[in-house]
């Protein structure tokens, strides 16, 4: 019997089998990735075109900033839904390996949280925009993100966070 269907008909729970090899899903899921993202760069491409002066990924900086704006002492994360766990629309439990994935998108609030604390200690403001103010169904337009990033640098705020329109269409977060 092929070992990946034996694991499914094991696990007990009535689920597909993966539709790929082992190797492969491996290979897939390698491939995502953690920076240069379509959300990262079209936010770099519409602050740069107002403006705006970066560095990017600084291995300096607590939890290497998408972007750092050492004029504004300030620097923006644009953190996808799914790997930081945000509570919107675009954001669900997976169904499989629900330990595995609680640690693990857990982990990456707890760290989230311990980056953003290290770099106000440095003397940092942070913006975090999150992937549901670009895409899904409570998006803003591109230009309404990079216009209140654009003003929240101005603004000298110490934290801040670009999400989705709120009360479309919303749903509570499942828990695993």
């Amino acid at each position: 019997m092929n070992l990946i269907i034996r694991q499914c008909l094991d696990s007990g729970r009535p689920s597909m089998p993966d539709v790929v090899s082992p190797e492969t899903r491996s290979r897939m899921m390698a491939g995502i990735r953690g920076k240069d993202t379509k959300p990262e760069l079209i936010i770099r491409k519409a602050l740069h075109g107002r403006g705006f002066r970066y560095r990017l990924h600084d291995k300096k900086l607590p939890g290497k900033p998408d972007m750092s704006f050492p004029r504004y002492r300030a620097v923006i994360f644009v953190n996808g839904c799914f790997w930081h766990g945000h509570d919107c629309h675009l954001f669900k439990w997976p169904s499989t390996r629900k330990d595995f994935w609680k640690k693990k998108i857990m982990r990456n609030r707890q760290k989230d949280l311990e980056n953003m604390e290290a770099l106000e200690k440095l003397g940092w403001r942070v913006l975090t925009i999150w992937e549901c103010a670009l895409k899904g169904r409570t998006c803003h337009s591109i230009g309404d993100v990079a216009d209140k990033a654009a003003s929240w640098l101005k603004s000298g705020k110490s934290h801040g966070e670009i999400s989705g329109k709120e009360g479309i269409l919303s749903r509570k977060r499942e828990g695993p």
